[in-house]
């Protein structure tokens, strides 16, 4: 397929239970108007577990998956409606709680939206979902005028007669259909027939966004409602002495004073406002424990150490690297880092829960719903079915929301409260310093050279953290963390390395701290791209190369890689004279999450050492676009968050706690610093890969091998507001 590169600006288990009735939810929820879902339609007859109909022809596409402003809402149904063959104009979508799938035997397959597979991991069921739909609703409408279904044809919500002409509408035929037999192969579109996917449709939440009628967690009223705001030991690991309580009682609109767990207190109010104001004044006495004595110096040491420890686990060999380092007449060696960042979601993390002893019903953003009903049960003491998830769009995700010690907490408030709705508020300053953080990494680069300049071995050693030993430890492979490889794997259809060495070692050094690490935008790609970009670039410039001709050379296997590298290359104009004003071009790569992307950079550097990123190229290889727009919209968003993270992200470490508590001390990326992003879709076909991460992996590495060409200054440290970037 050619590349979609011309799309209009931008601001930035399918048949399990098809035959089953609607399920009702099991507490009164708020009105899905207000939730920005649409009608609700329980009381509808559904033709199969993802489409209800209306008899108006008004058609509800049912969302296991999270919308985080990714778009996966808009995605997914574009999917089924391409399937469906129904009116676009007429759609809406509402969410399925976990608590229905676990009821109909996971029906709606997996809720996890993180990773980047809203789309990619759910793509073949869905559409088998609006398929199936179509294909009863046909089989319903022949059945009415005695005629083979084979004659008859459906589009836009109507079904067809052939011979005669006659016409039935879908929500004439609906409740028929809801009756029949879901069918037993359910065959697909060819691509090249494809007319809903591959097309730029409108956000289906873009209105609702605009008019502000959307309604998030933090948003949410219900009647009787009080609100609890949290504190919990500021040092990881720490745990309640003690709680003078009479200071923040006294006060106006509090109702409770709470010890949460061993590790939490929380005052529940009226109002946020009386509750934090009354947290303020709560006197607690923390056991912080020998945690209180680590710092980012203690943490830093550690890692240095594991750069030459004897022992690591190995992610990606062949040949011998040692040896063949050891026998070059050439030796280039560099160390790089990369800090704690937090996913700082606009949203605070929040909850509205109601337990009784008979059932816990729980409003949340979150980004598994699965997991967020497990995590609810555990907490309320009662068992999955008579305990549900009521999702709300989630105000920024990022991998934050993935996990859920914030939930925890707001079912064990809401257990001491029983009967009432609780909603659970964190401060901006508690989701700051309670956060899960992007892993602390260093790495130690080493490459043997020979005469001609060719690399003869690659040695890279991690030292850091491991995101699944603390998360899902056992995910570990005899103690090892796979995760910690990606983007630099040998093997794989998901983050593959894009180079190939004649001897290569990459391999980890574990070392955890007790500061918690999580699964952050783009995750460990965005070190390990940081790391391997820059250093080639560092031998290409060692040895007299162009860094593009040398990552040509490495890539004569890697054809997917190199397709997405030549096109920045091309449009940015590598190789040709530098536009007025810019001082450096860079270049990146990277395959992450199934796709394979690419970013050139052109920067300057002001004689104070101010930074201008003018303008950055991005090219995603992604198998199939459903909508070019929305990639579009991903891949700049990727670069906000990506450049914020360069530019200004890292979370520190003093006497154990975190010490960025607002965006005073953790700065995001400003209007007035968003370079002109230009977007390459060019969809390969024959795979699904990933468009909300892979890109933000380059955005870094792209900057800095521009900011060396610039200044001659090589940066291995981020964020850059440490660094004095003016010319060497």
């Amino acid at each position: 397929m050619a590349p979609l590169d011309n799309v209009a600006p931008s601001r930035r288990l399918l048949l399990k239970g098809a035959a089953a009735g609607a399920v009702l939810f099991g507490f009164h929820l708020p009105p899905k108007q207000a939730l920005g879902q649409g009608a609700p339609s329980a009381q509808v007859p559904e033709v199969n577990a993802w489409v209800v109909i209306h008899p108006d022809d008004r058609v509800v596409l049912r969302m296991a998956r999270s919308e985080m402003g990714q778009g996966t809402r808009t995605g997914l149904a574009q999917m089924i409606a391409e399937e469906l063959h129904c009116d676009w104009s007429k759609i809406s979508t509402e969410y399925v709680t976990p608590g229905q799938s676990l009821a109909r035997n996971r029906a709606w397959g997996a809720f996890l939206t993180a990773g980047s597979q809203g789309i990619r991991n759910s793509q073949d069921y869905v559409r088998k979902g609006g398929a199936a739909a179509r294909i009863m609703l046909v089989a319903a409408a022949a059945t009415r005028w005695g005629v083979p279904a084979a004659e008859c044809t459906a589009k836009d919500s109507v079904v067809t007669h052939g011979p005669t002409g006659r016409t039935l509408r879908y929500g004439e035929v609906a409740a028929d259909a809801a009756k029949l037999t879901p069918p037993a192969e359910v065959p697909l579109k060819d691509p090249s027939d494809w007319t809903v996917i591959n097309t730029s449709k409108p956000r289906l939440d873009t209105a609702a966004k605009t008019t502000g009628s959307l309604i998030y967690g933090s948003d949410l009223k219900m009647p009787g409602m009080l609100v609890a705001v949290p504190r919990r030991c500021p040092v990881f690991g720490g745990t309640v002495r003690a709680i003078d309580r009479a200071s923040a009682a006294a006060l106006p609109g509090v109702r409770h004073v709470l010890q949460v767990g061993d590790g939490a207190v929380a005052v529940v109010a009226d109002t946020f406002w009386q509750a934090k104001t009354a947290l303020d004044a709560l006197k607690v006495d923390w056991d912080v424990g020998e945690n209180g004595q680590v710092s980012s110096a203690t943490i830093d040491a550690r890692l240095t150490e594991g750069l030459d420890a004897a022992e690591a686990f190995i992610g990606n060999q062949n040949g011998d690297a040692r040896a063949a380092i050891g026998a070059a007449p050439r030796k280039l060696e560099a160390v790089y880092s990369y800090p704690f960042q937090n996913h700082a979601p606009m949203e605070p993390m929040n909850a509205t829960v109601v337990w009784t002893a008979e059932r816990c019903d729980v409003w949340c953003p979150t980004q598994n719903g699965e997991a967020a009903l497990a995590a609810t049960a555990q907490a309320a003491g009662l068992p999955q079915q008579q305990c549900d998830i009521h999702r709300v769009d989630l105000g920024g995700g990022f991998g934050r929301r993935t996990t859920h010690d914030w939930l925890i907490d707001a079912v064990l408030i809401a257990k001491q409260i029983p009967g009432v709705p609780i909603k659970t508020m964190w401060t901006r300053e508690e989701d700051m310093v309670q956060g899960r953080y992007h892993p602390v990494t260093k790495a130690k680069l080493t490459a043997g050279i020979d005469a001609n300049g060719e690399i003869t071995g690659l040695h890279m050693r991690i030292s850091g953290q491991s995101i699944l030993s603390f998360v899902f430890p056992n995910a570990l492979q005899a103690g090892r963390d796979p995760v910690v490889f990606q983007g630099l794997n040998p093997t794989g259809n998901d983050s593959r390395i894009g180079y190939s060495f004649p001897n290569l070692l990459i391999d980890h050094a574990m070392r955890n701290t007790h500061v918690p690490p999580h699964f952050w935008r783009g995750v460990n790609h965005n070190q390990n791209a940081v790391y391997l970009e820059c250093f080639l670039d560092e031998v290409a410039h060692a040895t007299g190369q162009d860094p593009l001709a040398l990552r040509r050379k490495l890539m004569a296997n890697h054809p997917k890689h190199l397709g997405v590298l030549n096109a920045v290359a091309e449009r940015i104009g590598w190789g040709g004279p530098l536009p007025e004003g810019v001082q450096g071009r860079g270049i990146a790569q990277q395959m992450g999450f199934g796709s394979y992307v690419a970013a050139a950079a052109d920067v300057s550097v002001n004689d104070q050492g101010v930074l201008r990123i003018h303008r950055i190229v991005a090219a995603t290889d992604c198998g199939y676009a459903v909508n070019p727009q929305q990639i579009q919209m991903q891949v700049e968003g990727s670069f906000v968050y990506g450049l914020s993270a360069l530019l200004y992200g890292a979370c520190t470490v003093k006497d154990g706690a975190i010490e960025q508590t607002n965006f005073d001390t953790y700065n995001v990326l400003r209007m007035d610093e968003m370079p002109k992003v230009e977007t390459i879709v060019m969809p390969s076909g024959g795979f699904w890969g990933g468009v909300g991460e892979p890109t933000i992996m380059v955005a870094a590495p792209a900057v800095l091998n521009a900011i060396f060409a610039a200044t001659g200054k090589r940066i291995r440290t981020v964020p850059l507001k440490d660094q004095d970037l003016r010319r060497a």
